[in-house]
């Protein structure tokens, strides 16, 4: 009974997160409807966490909300009418720090041996291509959050393909998580910098919250 009521809940924040989702995006899209943008995005991350405070107490699940608060913290950042660019970057940087933190746990440094590569090649051409179109005082800080959130990719999917079995579907939806978070930031880079890019809000904001929801799920629940 107990279980079924866990999936049920379950059911209704993923419906909720979809709706305040699309509140958001109609509400940065739409000229007249920036109050529900800044009502529906920072209430989207807040179902995230609702979610996740549902995971079995102990460290990763304690590492995970570490980040997705702090994620929460970037989001009300990036949206306020000043330009807050850095401080929001900052933010999510913690947020990833938080998430390698929680995801580095028993991995060793040899099972990076294919992610790694993969995630530096890929932060480097997006840096290759984005290179031009940044500010002179943005470069350090861009550089530092794409090593950083490459890191976190990179540990992310080099922990689901080192699984154990019996692990559940935990490392899987982390490593998913973390590929929408590489989506999502590229976009809104190449958006911000090189745009601005048709209906890119929307891509940004979908797969980001799919990327929060699906490490906010990584977190074993306490009835598992």
């Amino acid at each position: 009974m107990a279980t079924r009521a866990g999936h049920r809940l379950d059911a209704w924040l993923a419906l909720l997160l979809v709706l305040l989702a699309a509140g958001a995006i109609a509400g940065a899209s739409v000229e007249g409807l920036r109050w529900l943008h800044y009502l529906c995005k920072p209430a989207a991350m807040l179902a995230i966490i609702a979610s996740a405070a549902r995971g079995r107490h102990g460290p990763y699940r304690s590492w995970i909300l570490a980040g997705l608060l702090l994620s929460l913290l970037g989001d009300i950042f990036l949206m306020l009418p000043v330009d807050a660019f850095v401080p929001g970057l900052a933010a999510f940087l913690l947020a990833h720090l938080a998430y390698i933190v929680a995801l580095r746990r028993d991995l060793g440094a040899a099972q990076l041996w294919w992610s790694a590569p993969l995630l530096a090649v890929y932060a480097a051409a997006n840096l290759a291509g984005l290179w031009p179109h940044l500010p002179a005082p943005l470069r350090v800080p861009v550089i530092a959050y794409t090593v950083v959130l490459a890191s976190m990719a990179a540990i992310a999917l080099a922990r689901a393909g080192h699984a154990p079995r019996g692990a559940g579907r935990g490392p899987r939806m982390a490593a998913l998580g973390a590929l929408l978070f590489v989506a999502s930031d590229s976009l809104l880079a190449w958006d911000r910098f090189a745009g601005p890019l048709p209906y890119a809000i929307a891509g940004v904001l979908a797969s980001y919250y799919a990327a929060q929801w699906c490490i906010a799920s990584s977190i074993p629940r306490a009835r598992d």
